[in-house]
């Protein structure tokens, strides 16, 4: 009969030096929690009423910018969770040479929307508007256009429309074009 042997290994130690840490933590948030038992009191607000629903005034030049790059922000971040569950599936070793294939596609195919969107907008720009956003989907495309307070003009929405014509092909029927006051 073997005799059990009593080997340390790292696992072993790591294990043991984080649950130290860990207990020591512990303590210490006992020791100065114990230590001062006062709470600590806010103070009260005295404020006036509101009255909910009355108009206030805000500047639209601001709104709107905070719209357009809060806007770029979420489409940005979005995009990023997308190519990283993309790169997930392509990287991953269960997924199958056709799941692979598909993802690969489907990440070909953003790359080239988020190149299309950036040309519309900055042709877009280019052609006199203040700012502009882009939705491009394969079949869709959505365009927030920041215009005057006179709003968009017939001619002007042709103008963009023609613009992102040259660079994509979509459906005239699937072509929204909003327009933002500035």
């Amino acid at each position: 009969m073997k005799k059990p042997t009593l080997i340390i290994g790292k696992r072993q130690m790591l294990l043991a030096g984080m649950t130290l840490v860990l207990g020591i933590a512990v303590y210490v948030n006992y020791a100065y929690s114990s230590a001062g038992a006062d709470v600590k009191k806010t103070k009260v607000v005295k404020s006036n009423s509101v009255s909910y629903g009355e108009a206030e005034l805000v500047s639209a030049d601001s709104a709107s910018e905070d719209y357009f790059s809060q806007v770029r922000i979420e489409r940005m971040n979005s995009r990023d969770e997308a190519v990283e569950t993309l790169k997930s599936i392509i990287g991953g070793g269960d997924a199958t040479t056709e799941e692979k294939a598909v993802a690969e596609e489907s990440a070909q195919a953003m790359a080239s929307l988020m190149e299309s969107e950036t040309k519309v907008e900055s042709l877009v720009k280019a052609a006199g508007f203040q700012d502009c956003v882009v939705y491009l989907d394969g079949s869709n495309a959505d365009i927030v256009v920041k215009t005057d307070s006179k709003g968009l003009q017939t001619s002007e929405a042709a103008q963009i429309k023609d613009i992102l014509l040259s660079q994509v092909t979509v459906p005239n029927e699937n072509i929204r074009i909003y327009d933002i006051d500035s």
